[in-house]
């Protein structure tokens, strides 16, 4: 089935490589795979090697009946790859080897017109880190509709002016409690309540809309003069790899696909972060009715 993708996420495929273990993952993967299986017509712009982990990287898409066009190949890097490691909160932190074929994305026919014929496009901070894909993501953004930025800093990946930029370049911007303390600071912003920053940030950078999330707290969301938020839900966290990525997802198809309440898609949002967080692994499997009995 060749439909054209409403939303199209832009960056890493990547291996997540735990102690025990190697599970799919990137952000904007992780992203788009929520999208699909909440039922939205997803799809990705990315590149993996030639090499064995680039040909599992396909196989597990095609399993998941996820499509794999707009997926270039590099036969000189390799697949990307991240090592993890999870406290005994649940928190993971990252080593991002480099470089690899994510970073070498380079702009076709096919990838611009993916970005042109859809509703959303999608992408992270991360994937500016070398020149070429950086390169590939500004030529895209001026073919988006509607863009997204989902800020995701990842030390030393990223500069203030970049993020600036890219802000500037999105319709709607998402970032966490402590990515919009260092970023207001770093702009010389107002040292006030979360919600005051947020709303400085939003007029300084002329965005429509901006959400913050705050880990187990929830998530504030800015939509024009409009002000949503949620203080999250509870859970036993297994490991955090991957919940803000669902919550952006569900965020997104709710807000510009369905067109939903804000403070319900908030809410939905919110649940299924919790739940991604209390299962291991970022693309772990949520039922509609897991979400429904937490929100209840």
């Amino acid at each position: 089935m060749n439909r054209t993708p409403r939303l199209v996420c832009y960056g890493e495929i990547l291996w997540d490589v735990f102690p025990d273990k190697k599970v799919i993952g990137g952000a904007p993967l992780n992203v788009a795979l929520r999208l699909h299986s909440q039922g939205h017509h997803a799809a990705i712009i990315s590149k993996i090697g030639i090499d064995p982990e680039g040909k599992k990287a396909i196989e597990y898409l095609k399993e998941q009946g996820f499509p794999t066009k707009g997926i270039q190949r590099d036969d000189r890097l390799k697949t990307g790859e991240v090592l993890v490691s999870v406290n005994a909160g649940g928190t993971a932190s990252y080593i991002i080897t480099e470089p690899v074929a994510w970073d070498r994305i380079v702009a076709d026919d096919e990838t611009v017109a993916m970005v042109r014929n859809s509703e959303v496009f999608i992408f992270g901070s991360l994937v500016c880190r070398r020149p070429k894909s950086k390169e590939t993501l500004y030529g895209l953004l001026k073919e988006s509709r509607f863009s997204v930025f989902d800020v995701n800093l990842r030390p030393p990946f990223y500069t203030l002016d970049v993020l600036v930029d890219l802000m500037k370049q999105s319709q709607f911007v998402k970032m966490n409690d402590e990515e919009l303390l260092e970023i207001v600071k770093d702009l010389n912003g107002p040292h006030a309540s979360l919600k005051e920053m947020a709303f400085w940030l939003k007029e300084a950078m002329g965005i429509e809309g901006l959400c913050v999330t705050k880990g187990a707290h929830g998530a504030d969301l800015l939509l024009g003069e409009n002000y949503f938020s949620h203080s999250g839900f509870k859970v036993k966290v297994e490991d955090t790899v991957g919940a803000g990525d669902s919550f952006l997802a569900t965020l997104i198809g709710g807000l510009f696909i369905n067109k939903e309440f804000p403070n319900s898609v908030l809410e939905k949002a919110c649940a299924v972060g919790a739940l991604v967080a209390s299962k291991a692994g970022a693309n772990c499997k949520i039922a509609e009715n897991e979400v429904r009995m937490l929100i209840n």
